[in-house]
């Protein structure tokens, strides 16, 4: 007997979407049968992998470079995929950089890249995504947040700022397009095990499993659960709210 998937003909944007959690949270949303954007910033051999994987899952789906930082960009990557798919109706706010360094070492350039990126990109991608919404009746748009949306990690500095701003724009945003049907949420997650965490420490798993409450590490896959119970009309009566996945690392207060 044949299940209707829970995005069946639905379409999404998902900025960062060439590889890591972005890449994960497009398959998770195909799975559901919704048509997919994959965005890149320069990145096409990992998009076109990423295509064809989701067109494997039986679903349209279309690589789009964009950097998310410029406005025409952005209008382009929405208006390609509303014309593309006759509709918009989810958008993931994923993509993001960060630097490394004491505050006082942070270049005006360090800054700019980050901010721009990671918060003046979701807000272009939310503006130009909600006037699509708007013609489909509703949509849901969901940023990723970060444990930087709760705690401020001190050689994060310009990342922590973005991530603190990517919490109240996910509020000011849900207010402003709630009376058109549209929610706004966002996942913070924890320690998630990618290819870049893996990198910055040897045992990362292992680490941040120790003072992790729930025991183990996070994975895209945890984070991608969350970002699809969101888009879906399970969610329907929830905005404005953040999720943190994180085992509970960022709710337990420090113990000496």
């Amino acid at each position: 007997m044949h299940t209707a998937r829970s995005l069946e003909g639905r379409a999404a944007v998902v900025t960062g979407s060439d590889r890591g959690i972005g890449r994960v949270i497009a398959t998770y949303l195909a799975r559901e049968g919704c048509r997919v954007a994959i965005n890149h910033v320069g990145a096409p051999d990992h998009a076109g992998e990423a295509v064809r994987e989701l067109t494997g899952l039986g679903v349209d789906a279309f690589a789009v470079k964009a950097d998310v930082r410029h406005a025409a960009d952005v209008t382009a990557m929405m208006d390609a995929a509303a014309a593309r798919f006759g509709r918009l109706d989810i958008l993931v706010n994923n993509a993001a950089v960060q630097t490394e360094g004491a505050f006082l070492d942070v270049t005006e350039d360090d800054w700019d890249t980050v901010i721009d990126t990671n918060l003046k990109g979701p807000f272009l991608c939310t503006q130009a995504a909600a006037r699509h919404m708007i013609t489909a009746g509703g949509g849901s748009i969901v940023n990723i947040g970060s444990g930087c949306n709760y705690v401020p990690f001190p050689t994060l500095v310009a990342y922590t700022a973005s991530k603190g701003g990517i919490e109240m724009l996910t509020k000011v945003a849900s207010l402003s397009l709630a009376p058109h049907q549209i929610r706004v949420n966002c996942v913070a997650p924890g320690a998630i095990l990618i290819e870049r965490t893996r990198h910055e420490l040897p045992d990362y798993a292992g680490q941040f499993a120790r003072i992790t409450p729930m025991g183990r590490v996070g994975l895209p896959e945890d984070v991608a659960d969350a970002v699809l119970f969101l888009a879906t009309d399970a969610a329907r009566f929830i905005t404005g709210q953040t999720i943190g996945v994180d085992g509970g690392l960022f709710t337990q207060p420090p113990n000496p």
